[in-house]
């Protein structure tokens, strides 16, 4: 990797022309890469590298995407994009139900990929410590330390991947505020031209898994139909 110093990519994908494209593009703009073929590779590699995002396709010999993505997850908070099919939504919700960050659909256009990838590293990178309030948040239940990236609904800890964690803690920040699917995804993901509005439509979801009494009637994170989302204490 000599002459490249930018952020670590994992490129995990079993089409060698797709994966040769895609590092091409990446190394252009200064990141490393790494590439792995199976999902196996992908584990290994993701060990012994440390990379500082991981680029997942779904479709992989030996291990599934989604079984890489679920381990994955389970032993780090990693920056990943999974990467499906066309028309595969079923496995794109999987995949963020799962903790992906967010999703790109085959085929893309390289350039909106490092797009993508430039706009999730800055949403899962740690803000600098003057940025971030020394102080607990509360509002109504919740309770929130920005600096440790630490939430607790009615004194119970609730464990939250990071861009979970950046959704509560934009809406703690707005409470009352109503945000439509496009502006959370500005917002909050950083991206305003690419992105599917399913990717905040699942992480509602997910959220409301986590901090609300009963999901299906949400007390706290709110529907406003028409409109967006809001949070309501």
């Amino acid at each position: 990797m000599l002459g490249y110093d930018g952020p670590k990519i994992l490129i995990v994908e079993d089409e060698a022309i797709v994966a040769d494209v895609v590092s091409r593009y990446l190394r252009r703009d200064g990141f490393q890469v790494l590439i792995a073929g199976d999902g196996q590779a992908a584990l290994d590699i993701a060990r012994e590298q440390s990379p500082d995002l991981v680029l997942l396709d779904l479709m992989l010999p030996k291990i599934d995407g989604l079984e890489v993505c679920r381990r994955l997850r389970a032993v780090s908070s990693v920056p990943i994009i999974v990467v499906t099919a066309k028309g595969d939504e079923a496995d794109r919700i999987v995949g963020l139900e799962l903790g992906a960050d967010d999703y790109v659909s085959k085929p893309f256009s390289p350039r909106e990929l490092v797009a993508r990838v430039r706009a999730v590293l800055r949403r899962t990178k740690q803000p600098a410590p003057a940025a971030v309030p020394d102080e607990t948040v509360r509002v109504g239940p919740i309770l929130i330390d920005p600096a440790g990236r630490h939430a607790t609904v009615e004194d119970e800890p609730v464990e939250l991947t990071a861009k979970e964690f950046d959704l509560l803690w934009f809406m703690v920040r707005n409470v009352g505020q109503v945000f439509s699917r496009t502006q959370l995804l500005d917002k909050v993901w950083d991206y305003e031209y690419f992105g599917d509005e399913s990717t905040v439509t699942v992480h509602i979801h997910r959220l409301r898994s986590k901090i609300e009494p009963d999901p299906v009637r949400p007390r706290y994170l709110k529907t406003v139909w028409g409109v967006g989302y809001k949070l309501e204490i």
